[in-house]
Parts: structure tokens; C-alpha cells; sequence
């Protein structure tokens, strides 16, 4: 018996490093009979690290964008174009706000920063489905990655917060519009707290993780292959009947009320 998604080709941006989430859902999806293609950032030692984990899983397609750029974007998913006319999925798993925006109070939010986080970490969301739209058949999904600062406060997570509430904001937009255009679905997966690349920025991030098991009913913090299967589930024909959705995956922190 093949895999959920046996068959189905898509594009993941945004794997780091083999902590990344991204990369959990990149391994889920092959393990479940996948082509994927990938992005790195443009570099040399970036370069190094996404091939080293993208290759010894077949990706075709390992090539640079940087998403703050429209021009390389395109350019990207050009490259995609010419092995796969079309996409079964489309990853979206990219954030980035300077590191003093993440420290300092949120009322010292400079406007730069505050440009350059929501660029990175919202816009790109919009831009990658815009130039992939195309690209989509019927049946496609489009999967991104939040966290619950996006709709509660998290100390320490600051402009990160407002960033993701407005991915949040935009996952429904854009689950309306490739909906009624493509019949494409939608979702977003807010994750509980996990060690990336991302998280060694946010201050206090220890204490998060160590005040998760004394709150969530499971009484523990979740596991990055748990964000794997999800995303499984949201990107596989489980759910074509799931869109626009802010699915959580935090071993139930974000139902609790005291």
C-alpha cells in the first residue's frame, strides 16, 4: 500500500537545519511517497545544509530564493516549473524578525524591524502563492506555520506575535480567494514549542517550554515529528474538507483557561 501523499509533487520553503519544522513535515511527506522541492537562502552554507538533508531523500530541485525578493521567487519557482507543470502542496515555514525586536519591549519596536519581520514572515506567504498560482490544480494545499502569540500574549514573542496574526489573518483571505479560483485548500498549523533556529531568538524561550507541561492537558511539550503528521493530514486528501483552518497542535495548551 503506498503513502498518504504517493505521487504528489510540492514545494517546502523554509528548512534550516534538521531541527527546522519544516523539515519534520519535508521527512513526514517523503516517508509518505513525496517529491518535494526546496529553497535555501542564497550561500554557500546554507546551500550546504538544506542539500545535505534534501538529497539523500531524491529532492530534484534544491536551488536559492530569497522570499523578500518577487524577482527570486519567480525565479524559484521557474526552476520548480520545469519539473513539475503542476503542485499537489505548497509548505510555506518562513519567519525572521531581528533579534532586538524579539528582546527588547514591544512599545520599542523600530520601523524597520517592524517592516522587515512582517516582509519575512507574513508577505512571503502572499508572494509564494501568488507566483505559484498557476501552478495549483484542484485539490492542492497550502500549508503555513503560527504560533498561539499570534492570537494571545506570549511574553517575549513581541513583534513575532503581530506578524503571525496577521499570517493568521491572511491564511483566511487566501483560503477564500485559491478556494473559490482554484479549489485549493488553506490551513495554517500553530505549533506548540519546539527547539529551532527560530526559537533561540525569543527571549525566555526555556521558560515556555518548562511552563507547557504544568498547563496542557497532555502534561507535556510536543514533539517536532507531531507537527509532521499533521501537516500529513492537512496536505493529503484526509482533509478536503479542511480549509482556512488554524489547526493546533500543542498538546491542548491552547484551550486552557487558567
Amino acid at each position: 500500500m503506498g503513502g498518504l501523499l504517493e505521487g504528489k509533487k510540492g514545494v517546502i520553503f523554509g528548512v534550516a537545519n534538521d531541527y527546522s519544522l519544516a523539515w519534520y513535515i519535508a521527512d513526514m511527506f517523503h516517508k509518505h511517497g513525496a517529491e518535494m522541492a526546496f529553497n535555501h537562502l542564497p550561500g554557500d552554507r546554507m546551500e550546504r545544509r538544506v542539500r545535505k538533508l534534501a538529497e539523500p531523500i531524491g529532492a530534484k530541485i534544491i536551488a536559492p530564493c530569497d522570499v523578500t525578493s518577487d524577482e527570486q521567487v519567480e525565479e524559484f519557482l521557474g526552476t520548480v516549473r520545469e519539473s513539475y507543470d503542476k503542485i499537489d502542496f505548497l509548505v510555506h515555514a518562513v519567519a525572521f524578525a531581528n533579534r532586538d525586536a524579539l528582546l527588547n519591549r514591544f512599545y520599542q519596536t523600530g520601523r524597520e524591524d517592524f517592516k522587515q519581520a512582517m516582509d519575512i514572515s507574513c508577505y512571503s506567504f502572499i508572494s509564494v502563492c501568488q507566483k505559484a498560482f498557476d501552478m495549483f490544480k484542484e485539490g492542492s494545499s497550502v500549508l503555513t506555520l503560527s504560533y498561539l502569540g499570534a492570537a494571545k500574549f506570549v511574553p517575549g514573542y513581541n513583534v513575532m506575535g503581530v506578524c503571525k496574526a496577521a499570517l493568521e489573518s491572511s491564511v483566511r483571505y487566501m483560503s477564500a480567494d485559491l478556494g473559490d479560483l482554484k479549489k485549493v485548500r488553506v490551513n495554517a498549523i500553530s505549533a506548540g514549542p519546539c527547539r529551532t533556529l527560530s526559537s533561540a531568538g525569543i527571549g525566555g524561550f526555556d521558560k515556555i517550554l518548562d511552563h507547557y507541561p504544568t498547563k496542557s492537558p497532555l502534561k507535556r511539550n510536543i514533539e517536532s515529528d507531531e507537527v509532521g503528521k499533521s501537516a500529513l493530514y492537512l496536505c493529503s486528501d484526509l482533509s478536503s474538507g479542511v480549509t482556512g483552518e488554524i489547526h493546533y497542535v500543542d498538546a491542548g495548551y491552547s484551550m486552557v483557561g487558567w
